[in-house]
C-alpha cells in the first residue's frame, strides 16, 4: 500500500468506532479522529474496558458460583493511545454494514 492509498484507507475511517488493544489488556472504544506519524490515535466519546482483577473474578466464582465476570468500564471521552502501546485496532461493523462478497448468498 502507498502513501496515498494508505492516507485515504485512514480517511475513510474517520469518525467511525474503533476498538483499540493496549500492551496492558485495556480496550478502548471510541470514534477515531485522528492518528500522527508516531502511530498515536486520538479517540473522541472513548470508553475503556479492563479485565477483572483476580480476586474480583475469586469473590464472584464464591458467591455465585459462576466464573465469568464482565469487564469493568469507565467513560473518558477524548483519548491519545500512544502508538507503542497499542496491540490492535479493529474497526466496528454490523453484519448490516458489511457488504456480501460476489457469488455468496
Amino acid at each position: 500500500m502507498d502513501k496515498d492509498e494508505a492516507q485515504k484507507y485512514l480517511q475513510s475511517l474517520l469518525n467511525k468506532n474503533l476498538r483499540v488493544v493496549t500492551t496492558d489488556g485495556r480496550l478502548f472504544w471510541g470514534s477515531f479522529k485522528c492518528t500522527d506519524p508516531d502511530k498515536n490515535v486520538v479517540l473522541a466519546h472513548t470508553y475503556e474496558y479492563r479485565h477483572p482483577s483476580a480476586d474480583t473474578v475469586h469473590r464472584q466464582l464464591v458467591e455465585t458460583g459462576e466464573g465469568t465476570v464482565d469487564m469493568t468500564s469507565r467513560y473518558l471521552g477524548l483519548v491519545v493511545v500512544p502508538g507503542h502501546h497499542i496491540v490492535k485496532m479493529e474497526l466496528e461493523q454490523f453484519a448490516s454494514q458489511v457488504k456480501p462478497e460476489v457469488g455468496s448468498r
